[in-house]
């Protein structure tokens, strides 16, 4: 439920186990990425949905600072038809249910929680969930108010790939752009929690009104924002 400072397309995949990110890999194994399999192989590519983010309709009252210690504010929130989206970093969240991967000793920040939860109560594992972050509600911008919600659906872009997640977790109101350890990791970013992610080209598009249903379940985020990326692309 923060963001750390940093310190430092599409391609198909077999028909018996369509890839959640867009990309020639597989999805890695795991209780969430096993839904996956069940996705159909289709929607936008990376460069389809890209093309339709070059211009920004501000939406936001003000930018974003992209880390703590950024000297500026740089990024708006962008309104389109049927979405909002912004071009920022990755710093990653490892918040949530204690993993290997996420707990105290892997991370300095680490907070046992989540903004949103499972369908059994439980905050959400982000070593093995793909989500994102949200600024919490402020002066700034108001999620809610731009139809997004826990749970609603997501497109990440970077490097030429896509990745379908949910909104898992809110964070500092003046900072954006994070994401969950298995969202950078699915895209070929570092997900080391301590000292990860990426500085810059992280495009993403979230869809207004919209909601993944258990929040949990990555295979029908897969399929739920594959439908409505391609929405987007023919409306905008």
């Amino acid at each position: 439920m923060r963001k750390l400072i940093l310190f430092a397309t599409m391609a198909i995949a077999a028909a018996v186990m369509p890839a959640a990110v867009a990309s020639a890999s597989a999805a890695p194994a795991g209780p969430d990425h096993a839904q996956v399999a069940a996705a159909p192989a289709a929607g936008p590519t990376a460069a389809q949905l890209l093309a339709k983010t070059n211009s920004c309709n501000q939406i936001s009252n003000g930018k974003y600072k992209t880390d703590e210690d950024a000297g500026s504010k740089t990024v708006a929130v962008c309104g389109a038809n049927g979405a909002v989206f912004w071009k920022a970093d990755m710093d990653i969240d490892c918040d949530g249910q204690r993993t290997s991967q996420c707990n105290e000793d892997t991370d300095c920040c680490f907070q046992g929680d989540t903004a949103f939860h499972q369908s059994d109560g439980k905050p959400l594992n982000a070593a093995t969930l793909p989500y994102i972050v949200v600024p919490s509600s402020s002066g700034t911008w108001n999620y809610s108010s731009s139809g997004l919600k826990g749970g609603g659906s997501c497109a990440v872009i970077y490097n030429g790939k896509v990745e379908y997640t949910v909104i898992g977790d809110t964070g500092p109101t003046g900072i954006i752009g994070e994401a969950s350890y298995a969202t950078a990791k699915d895209l070929g970013i570092n997900p080391d929690p301590s000292n990860g992610g990426t500085d810059s080209g992280v495009t993403y598009i979230c869809f207004k009104n919209s909601k993944v249903s258990p929040i949990e379940n990555h295979g029908t985020a897969t399929s739920t924002g594959q439908n409505l990326a391609g929405t987007f692309v023919n409306n905008n």
